[in-house]
């Protein structure tokens, strides 16, 4: 039974470049508020305070702006139950942690990372799961108090039962049972003050009064260490409904390692978000053969969370292509085409940028498609042949653009400063100067070796381009490689 006026919410890490996931899950709980009357809020969840950005979580809401979705309530508008940014909300948690201990339900851990990767390498060596021993159970309150005063560093955990098991209802998989013994004492509050996402996750959606919570279904063991919260607590837990992971078409994980995951990846390709949200939301509706052109008030009025399949939602990109070229020639006339196209092309200052980086490098207008067309191209048609001509053996040069495709991945800002410093950094590791290390990568941006300022065109790209053209460099690379082997 759906309430009245449901309460539904999109929590995303700011930790990254926005995934298409969460755009699937997004659609997912914006539909099912629409449908129903509700509410859909946005929450930035970024209890990790060592990998979340305030740069990480604009480009959030930057990519939910574009797929068209709207929120009631959020960090960016306020709303009756904020702050919406779990780091703005840091003090309210520790209550509650206090009234957890207070009541038994949890317990103050003093053990050392040291002492816990030990713990955990013993189980896995014996071929259990690993996860804590409980040790610091033993403690009575006086020895507790003595540690505190003393200054020892501690988290709080909660209390896990010892027997039976979590038996709930979710409203994609039916009734669920996970065995107690199966679940962790999970740590609720960190030794910098600030709450896990378990805790935090909790008592946000309570006081923000969230009636469903529908999220990707790697939550589903979590469920356990929720409900036990909301009954130690004594509130009425939300409704679950744990949605089927995006996968590939051979069914494994959809990551950015084997295909473009990112939203601004699709953004800058000129996909369509029109088109984009069509594609995610037919996993979420029963259509007949013939109807999948569908716009958003079509997918809110053909919506059916009760028909939902817990088969993976398959990403497939071909499909994705059809459904983008149909919205460019069936949904938009000759005039929103053109305004459409402008509008892509000066995407993140893309063109104008690259214009005026062009300018001293042209003897004709007619030499910047050549020069700067890179910025806008889906794809630069990399072959065995692009990269023939290159000081760097292909083995060196393969080396060069793995080595710089895992160090952008840790890069939290991403401009030309920072690229400039990382791939100086690249130059050192592999002890080779930087012009050595710059032309494969000049080849992997623009398919040439005569390009624009790499740097600069590194950043106008984006990081999400940026790694799907290493990658596809890396794989011609790797056959020069071995054809030479």
């Amino acid at each position: 039974m759906i309430n009245p006026t449901p309460r539904v919410r999109i929590a995303p890490s700011p930790t990254g470049e926005p995934h298409v996931g969460t755009a699937y899950i997004a659609l997912f709980n914006y539909l099912f508020a629409k449908k129903n009357g509700g509410e859909f809020i946005l929450r930035i969840e970024d209890t990790d305070a060592t990998r979340s950005t305030l740069e990480f979580e604009q480009k959030v809401l930057d990519a939910l702006k574009w797929t068209g979705l709207t929120w009631a309530e959020g960090p960016d508008i306020g709303g009756p139950y904020g702050p919406y940014r779990q780091s703005d909300r840091k003090d309210m948690y520790q209550p509650y942690a206090q009234d957890l201990l207070d009541k038994g339900h949890a317990f103050r851990c003093f053990c050392t990372p040291q002492r816990l990767e030990e713990m955990r390498e013993g189980q896995r060596a014996s071929g259990k799961p690993p996860k804590y021993d409980g040790l610091c159970l033993k403690y009575s309150a006086e020895e507790v108090t003595a540690k505190m005063e003393a200054g020892e560093s501690s988290v709080i955990r909660m209390k896990i039962p010892t027997e039976g098991s979590c038996d709930f209802h979710d409203g994609v998989y039916g009734d669920v049972s996970i065995p107690w013994d199966s679940v962790d004492m999970q740590v609720l509050i960190k030794g910098d003050g600030m709450p896990t996402y378990h805790m935090a996750n909790v008592i946000d959606d309570h006081l923000m009064k969230i009636t469903h919570v529908a999220r990707g279904e790697e939550w589903l063991a979590s469920v356990p260490k929720h409900i036990l919260l909301y009954r130690y607590f004594e509130w009425e837990a939300p409704v679950f409904m744990h949605l089927s992971l995006m996968r590939n078409a051979d069914k494994s994980k959809l990551s950015k390692r084997k295909n473009p995951t990112s939203i601004s990846y699709y953004s800058a390709l000129g996909y369509l978000p029109e088109a984009l949200m069509n594609f995610l939301g037919l996993f979420f509706v029963q259509i007949a053969e013939g109807e999948e052109l569908m716009t958003m008030e079509e997918l809110i009025g053909k919506f059916d969370p009760e028909a939902l399949s817990k088969a993976g939602a398959i990403f497939d990109l071909q499909k994705l292509d059809w459904l983008n070229g149909r919205w460019l020639r069936e949904k938009l006339s000759p005039e929103e085409f053109v305004a459409r196209t402008l509008e892509w092309a000066m995407e993140n200052g893309r063109l104008t940028e690259g214009l005026k980086h062009s300018q001293s490098r042209v003897s004709k207008l007619g030499d910047l498609p050549n020069l700067a067309g890179f910025l806008l191209a889906a794809d630069v048609g990399l072959t065995p042949a692009s990269f023939a001509g290159l000081k760097t053996t292909p083995a060196e040069t393969l080396e060069i653009i793995t080595t710089v495709q895992a160090d952008i991945e840790k890069m939290i800002e991403w401009n030309v400063e920072a690229i400039d410093a990382e791939l100086r950094n690249v130059a050192d590791k592999l002890a080779k100067k930087l012009r050595v290390v710059t032309p494969p990568l000049f080849i992997a941006m623009s398919g040439s070796s005569r390009s624009l300022p790499l740097f600069d065109s590194m950043a106008l790209l984006g990081r999400s381009v940026v790694r799907q053209r290493l990658k596809i460099a890396a794989g011609v690379v790797a056959s020069m490689v071995g054809s030479a082997a």
